[in-house]
């Protein structure tokens, strides 16, 4: 495969995970989660009944198929691709694993009658996911475009990867306790709470969120006076710097307005987005591709 073509491939493969992600949140918030009460059939059929929920989980597991089937493709292209570094095609290998592992994990979180820790698990390794296709699509364009020399000084690039990546994690994990704490718990039947309250698990998240924020600053102050040299570095991290502002403004808004479907829902796609941005910033620091990093 040509470098332009696989690097269509990967950014393929971010969307449609990143839709995965989005669309599992809509589930959860719709109060879809057992629309389907087993797995892979929906019922006792193959296909969902005439029932709003159990369209919305099938539709969930259509998008999740559609991006098993990429990172596959994605796979196996890559071991087709010449010149693509040995770190890109372990990461086309290591996203199609644990895609796959997302099959028998959503069908516990189903047998656990959508129990929080399953549901967490579930999201958090759809994060995971979308993380490594990041990266894949990051060594694609350094096929197609070149590799331009590491970024800033060795310490600020340790401690984006070793603690703003980190910080990064938990600071959607906290988001996803405070998810599970609120009033949406996947479905209309009883399902099993975390048992914390929505306000101590959103001051652990909101505390969370503005360490992040502080470290965001720290990168930007380095790039800011490396703009020069590389300007393109510098625009990912202000579209980072963009959505994260953007997702503080939603979360005190959603917060306040009793937390209705339609604003976590959007609140949960900023979250996949501002975690694609930093391990794209993280690992651009390292092995940034040319446009990354115009010499």
């Amino acid at each position: 495969m040509s470098p332009v073509r696989f690097v269509r491939l990967a950014l393929t493969s971010c969307v449609a995970l990143f839709l995965v992600v989005t669309s599992g949140a809509f589930v959860r918030l719709t109060g879809s989660g057992l629309g389907c009460d087993n797995w892979p059939r929906c019922g006792d059929k193959p296909y969902p009944e005439r029932d709003f929920h159990a369209f919305v989980e099938f539709g969930n597991r259509i998008v999740a198929v559609v991006g098993l089937v990429l990172t596959l493709v994605t796979w196996l292209a890559a071991r087709k691709t010449a010149g693509l570094s040995r770190t890109g095609r372990l990461a086309s290998l290591a996203l199609f694993l644990v895609v796959v592992a997302q099959i028998p994990l959503g069908a516990v979180t189903i047998a656990l009658d959508l129990h929080p820790l399953a549901v967490m698990a579930h999201f958090l390794l759809g994060l995971t996911a979308l993380g490594l296709a990041v990266l894949v699509a990051l060594e694609a364009l350094t096929l197609s475009d070149g590799r331009a020399e590491p970024i800033g000084p060795r310490w600020l690039r340790q401690l984006t990867v070793w603690a703003g990546v980190p910080l990064c994690m938990a600071l959607v994990t906290t988001g996803a306790v405070a998810t599970a704490s609120g009033p949406h718990p996947g479905a209309d039947d009883e399902v099993e709470r975390l048992g914390l309250a929505v306000a101590d698990a959103v001051y652990v998240h909101v505390r969370v969120a503005a360490a992040f924020g502080i470290g965001v600053l720290v990168v930007g102050w380095f790039l800011f006076r490396l703009r020069q040299r590389h300007p393109g570095m510098f625009d990912l991290w202000g579209a980072l710097l963009v959505i994260l502002i953007a997702q503080a403004i939603l979360g005190e808004v959603q917060y306040r307005s009793a937390l209705p479907w339609g604003l976590v829902l959007v609140h949960v796609a900023l979250a996949a987005a501002i975690w694609a941005a930093t391990v794209a910033l993280a690992y651009a620091l390292w092995r940034p591709p040319a446009r990354f990093a115009r010499q």
